[in-house]
C-alpha cells in the first residue's frame, strides 16, 4: 500500500445513500451512481448494495454502480434489484495495463464486462489518461471499447488526479489538447454512446471543459466526491452551462 493519507471506510448505510440520492435528484441528476473501492464484493455486501439500488430506483432515477469485479451470479443479482448501469472502466491499453495495476488483469476488466452484459445490465466503461502512457495506448484503449461486441452506453473519460505518495504523483500532466482529442475520438468510435467527462475536472479551465463539449462530451459526473477525488460545485458547473448555452437535461417528476 501507498501512503496516499486516505483511510478505508466502512460502507455507507443505506437509508444516507438514498437521502444522498434524492439530493442529488432535486439538484437536476437524472442517474446516481454508487462506488465502493472493492475488488469485488463479498457475499456480506450484497444485501446491503442491493436496498441501495431498489431504494435509489424507487426514487425514479436510473442507477448505477462501481464495485470491482463481479461474477455471473452477483451481475444476475444486482440485474433483478434493478440495477441499470454498471461502471467498470478498463483504464488504460492492455499494453500498459501492467504499468499500474498489479492487483488484477486486463482480462478479469474484459470477464466483469462480459458478465454485466449476459445480466441485462448496461454498461459503463471508459479510462484514465494522464498516467505515463502514450498516444497510442489512449487510441488502443478507446479502439478495445468500440469493438466490444456492444458499444458502452456510458464511457466516462477520466483525467488522472495526481495523489501524493502514489507512484503517480508527479506524473506530466496531460496536455488540455490532447485530452480533448480523446474525447473526440470517443465520439467518433462510439458516436451513440454518452461521453462523460469525469474525474479531474476541478483542473480543467471553463473553456478546457467547453473544447471538451464541443468535441463530443455531453454528460459530466456530479457530486462532492468522485469515489476518493474533489469534484466542482453543482452551482459552477450550472453556471458554466448557462454561458455555453447548454441545457441539462430534466429529470422526470422534478421542475
Amino acid at each position: 500500500h501507498h501512503e496516499s493519507g486516505l483511510t478505508a471506510s466502512k460502507l455507507m448505510e443505506v437509508e444516507h445513500v438514498i437521502a444522498e440520492a434524492r439530493k442529488a435528484r432535486d439538484a437536476g441528476a437524472t442517474r446516481y451512481c454508487m462506488g465502493a473501492a472493492w475488488r469485488n464484493p463479498k457475499p456480506r455486501d450484497m444485501e446491503a448494495v442491493v436496498a441501495m439500488v431498489k431504494g435509489v430506483k424507487a426514487l425514479g432515477m436510473e442507477t448505477c454502480m462501481t464495485l470491482g469485479m463481479l461474477d455471473r451470479a452477483q451481475s444476475e443479482q444486482l440485474s433483478h434489484a434493478g440495477l441499470d448501469y454498471y461502471n467498470h472502466n478498463i483504464d488504460t491499453s492492455e499494453r500498459y495495463y501492467g504499468e499500474i495495476i498489479t492487483t488484477r488483469n486486463f482480462a478479469d476488466r474484459l470477464e466483469t464486462l462480459e458478465n454485466v452484459r449476459a445480466a441485462g445490465i448496461k454498461v459503463c466503461c471508459g479510462g484514465i489518461v494522464g498516467m505515463g502512457e502514450e498516444a497510442d495506448d489512449r487510441i488502443a484503449m478507446l479502439t478495445t471499447l468500440a469493438n466490444l461486441p456492444e458499444h458502452p452506453e456510458s464511457v466516462p473519460i477520466n483525467m488522472l488526479i495526481p495523489i501524493p505518495g502514489t507512484p503517480l504523483a508527479d506524473a506530466e500532466p496531460i496536455a488540455p489538447l490532447d485530452f480533448v482529442r480523446i474525447v473526440a475520438l470517443a465520439r467518433i468510435l462510439m458516436p451513440r454512446s454518452v461521453v462523460r467527462l469525469s474525474a479531474g475536472r476541478t483542473a480543467m479551465t471553463d473553456e478546457m471543459q467547453a473544447l471538451c463539449f464541443f468535441a463530443g462530451a455531453n454528460s459530466i459526473f456530479v457530486g462532492d466526491t468522485l469515489l476518493t477525488a474533489s469534484n466542482p460545485e453543482a452551482d459552477r458547473d450550472m453556471e458554466l452551462f448557462r454561458r455555453l448555452g447548454l441545457q441539462p437535461m430534466e429529470v422526470e417528476g422534478t421542475s
